[in-house]
Formats: C-alpha cells, sequence, structure tokens
C-alpha cells in the first residue's frame, strides 16, 4: 500500500539512481584491472550475504519462497546477462553514453508489449520513436561510437527488457525481497562455475572496492523497493532518468570524459522519450 508521500519516493529514487551511478563507474575501474567474472561474481556475492544477514532472521523461509521458480530463474539469468554485457561494454564505450543507451529498455518493453497482445496507444508509439532517434543521434553511424562495441549496452538493453516484463509479473506473487536475494543467488551460483577458468586473486585494495560494489548494488535496490512505498510508479519513473546525468557527472569526475553536445542531445532526446512515456502512463 502506498503510503502517499512522494518527496520521500522521490528521494529515495534518486539517492538510489545516484548509488547505480557510482556502483557502474566503480565496475568499469575495477574490469580495467581485474577479470570480469571476478568482479561481477563478487558483486553478486556480496549481495547474496548483504541480504542474508538483513532480511534472514526476519524472513526466515520466506526469503526463498516463490511460486514461479522457473520465472525467478530466468529473471535471475537475465539480470547476469546485463551485468555481463553492460561491464564489457563500459571497457569500450563511455559511461554516461553507455547508461543512456540502456534507458531504452522503457521503449523496448513497449514494443515487447505490443508483440505480446497489450494495446498500445498512439502516444506510445511517439516515444518509441522518439528513444530510437536518441539513440542514433548518440551512435550516429559514421561517428567515434559507431562500433561493435555499442552493442553490448544495446544487448543488455534487451536483456533489461526480459528482465522488467519478468520482474512486472512476479511482483504480484512473490515478494519484492524474495526476488532481489534469489536473483543474487542465481548470479553468484551461476558465474560461480566459470569462476575457476578466470579466477585472479584481486589485490587488498580492489578486493575491498569489490565489497563495495555489492554494497552499493544492495543498497540502491533495497532504495528502489522503498521508494515505491511512498508514491506511485507513474510519480517516481522520471525520476530514474536521474541517473544519466549522475552517470556523467560520474565519468566526469573519475575518468574525465565530458559528452560532446550531440552526445549530450542524444541522452535528451532518450529521457524526453521516458519522460512522455511516464506521462502517458499517468494519464492513463
Amino acid at each position: 500500500m502506498i503510503a502517499h508521500r512522494p518527496l520521500l519516493g522521490i528521494l529515495l529514487i534518486l539517492t538510489a539512481t545516484l548509488l547505480l551511478a557510482c556502483h557502474d563507474g566503480l565496475a568499469k575501474h575495477l574490469t580495467a584491472g581485474n577479470p570480469l567474472l571476478v568482479v561481477i561474481w563478487g558483486r553478486y556475492m556480496m549481495q547474496t550475504l548483504l541480504l542474508l544477514a538483513v532480511f534472514g532472521p526476519s524472513m526466515r523461509g520466506g526469503l526463498v519462497r516463490t511460486g514461479r521458480p522457473l520465472a525467478q530463474l530466468a529473471r535471475g539469468l537475465s539480470l547476469v546477462a546485463i551485468s555481463l554485457l553492460f561491464v564489457t561494454g563500459l571497457r569500450y564505450i563511455p559511461l554516461a553514453e553507455a547508461t543512456a543507451v540502456i534507458f531504452l529498455t522503457p521503449v523496448l518493453v513497449t514494443l515487447a508489449s505490443a508483440w505480446l497482445g497489450e494495446p498500445i496507444r498512439r502516444g506510445h508509439w511517439v516515444a518509441v520513436g522518439l528513444g530510437l532517434a536518441g539513440v542514433l543521434v548518440i551512435v550516429r553511424p559514421g561517428g567515434a561510437l559507431f562500433t561493435p562495441a555499442i552493442l553490448f549496452p544495446l544487448a543488455a538493453a534487451l536483456c533489461f527488457t526480459v528482465y522488467q516484463i519478468l520482474t512486472r509479473r512476479l511482483g504480484g506473487t512473490d515478494h519484492a525481497v524474495t526476488s532481489n536475494f534469489l536473483t543474487a543467488v542465481i548470479g553468484s551460483v551461476t558465474l560461480g562455475t566459470a569462476l575457476p577458468f578466470q579466477w585472479q586473486a584481486p589485490s587488498l585494495v580492489d578486493g575491498l572496492s569489490i565489497v563495495l560494489l555489492g554494497l552499493l548494488a544492495t543498497v540502491a535496490h533495497l532504495l528502489l523497493t522503498h521508494a515505491f512505498r511512498f508514491a506511485s510508479a507513474a510519480t517516481l519513473a522520471p525520476f530514474t532518468y536521474a541517473q544519466i546525468a549522475f552517470a556523467a557527472l560520474v565519468s566526469l569526475v573519475f575518468f574525465g570524459h565530458v559528452p560532446d553536445a550531440t552526445a549530450l542531445l542524444g541522452m535528451a532526446i532518450i529521457a524526453s522519450s521516458g519522460l512522455y512515456m511516464a506521462y502517458l502512463q499517468r494519464q492513463a
């Protein structure tokens, strides 16, 4: 039940998006000197342990009780794919631009909903066109980002679409904490099976940074979950796009990268498409 405290919900969303931008920036830094699997596995393992420590004593068996195990498995695997694809892309694509491409997901969710037979209003198709145009402006055929590497964040956005659809369907049957915990467990186990083939012990500093990576992801997802207790999805959706701005800030402060004017225009177009879609949902 929503407590109707929209300002608190907005504050939680903004804090969560800032933490996620910091998480992505830290992941980009860590994978520059450590194997990708080691970093991502460490992130999921820390999330598993933190959720178990915080919610295990109170929820006990409820922490893993699900009515749709196959859907939970598919959701967990889709998030693993998102992590691997997006962080791999960050090796070649600036953080802000890659984050903007990921925010093509609402457009892709709309396309998937239409394919699944859900009625789509004309305004939503306008938002879809805007979002696709924004990605083209950022990538701009012939530009520096028009390389095969741009396929990594695009593929991550496709996987994120699957993740969003599954999350929406699981919301009516499973507890949000259960979904987050099972996702963390699935990520830990899946990546753990491949870990021996790429294992390289991180330095003490990098090991502590991987712990911080898991902490940032866990806190951010918990804040996102709690934000929807205080305001509706239609109210909060526009503020998730603050992550693009935060990603640009993190990219500037820690990597010295400033998106050019064309990239900023593309980010603004993608954000506008999402904001317009949120407005249509609010009207509905």
